[in-house]
């Protein structure tokens, strides 16, 4: 086994997630490779860290209760579907077309049954769950936004608000809306917050802040600066906006100096 595929494999054999053949595979290499060797103890070590420095917990009883609710409320959200989907073919055109002029939205931007909501929770409860919070962590701006260049079409700022109580813990790419993003982790108290960036979208955009609440995490989303932001967490509704106000007032300051 080449060196390359070794280390492709070195958060799945720590995960235990590859078969005994893999494992055995891993074993067997490690034991002759002093390179891999050196890269697998530098993630254990890292792993450890994490867990000895208060950034890795549990989930809580009350996580398990909303990811169960949460697929209940889509079952019922399928049940519903199918009913919309008989009135659609039973009721006339001119009827149907009444009916969308009056629930269509008035604004530019996501609505508060847009599917990426869905899919911004459903990420950062991922990031909650598997052990995979950042792809780069660091409480150092300087160390984070460099660490995006190659990785991305664009450039996110990164803000420092550890002054404000709520340090940078990180950073990793995500995937939204079709496309790559950048997701900026900062904490609060034993709470994360995914603020998630990348380039404004006709289907993403809105110039004011507006709020959401689903599954029973709260979520902010405003766009500025030719940039959309979606900031996650199960943190208050209180919290959550005075971070993002903080993120708008000072990425509006370092614009303009």
């Amino acid at each position: 086994m080449s060196c390359a595929k070794p280390r492709e494999l070195v958060h799945a054999y720590l995960d235990r997630e590859l078969d005994v053949v893999g494992s055995l595979e891993m074993e067997e290499h490690l034991r002759d490779c002093a390179t891999c060797v050196e890269a697998y103890e530098a993630e254990r070590r890292l792993r450890s860290e994490i867990a000895s420095e208060g950034l890795s917990f549990k989930a809580p009883r009350s996580l398990h209760k909303r990811i169960r609710k949460a697929v209940r409320d889509e079952t019922r959200g399928d049940e519903w579907a199918g009913v919309w989907r008989w009135i659609l073919r039973a009721a006339p055109v001119a009827a149907v077309a009444v009916l969308a002029l009056a629930v269509l939205p008035r604004f530019v931007g996501p609505s508060a049954s847009d599917p990426l909501i869905d899919e911004i929770v459903s990420s950062h409860v991922r990031s909650l769950m598997v052990e995979h919070l950042t792809d780069v962590r660091s409480t150092d701006k300087h160390t984070v936004k460099p660490w995006f260049d190659g990785k991305l079409d664009f450039s996110p700022a990164v803000i420092d608000l550890a002054d404000q109580g709520f340090p940078l813990v990180g950073a990793r790419l995500d995937y939204l809306e079709g496309r790559p993003v950048a997701a900026l982790v900062y904490g609060r108290h034993k709470h994360f917050i995914n603020l998630f960036v990348w380039p404004v979208g006709t289907a993403s955009s809105a110039p004011e802040e507006r709020t959401f609440s689903r599954h029973g995490f709260n979520l902010v989303h405003w766009s500025a600066g030719g940039m959309t932001y979606w900031a996650a967490s199960d943190l208050n509704p209180a919290e959550l906006a005075e971070f993002t106000g903080l993120v708008r007032e000072r990425a509006a300051a370092a614009k303009a100096s």
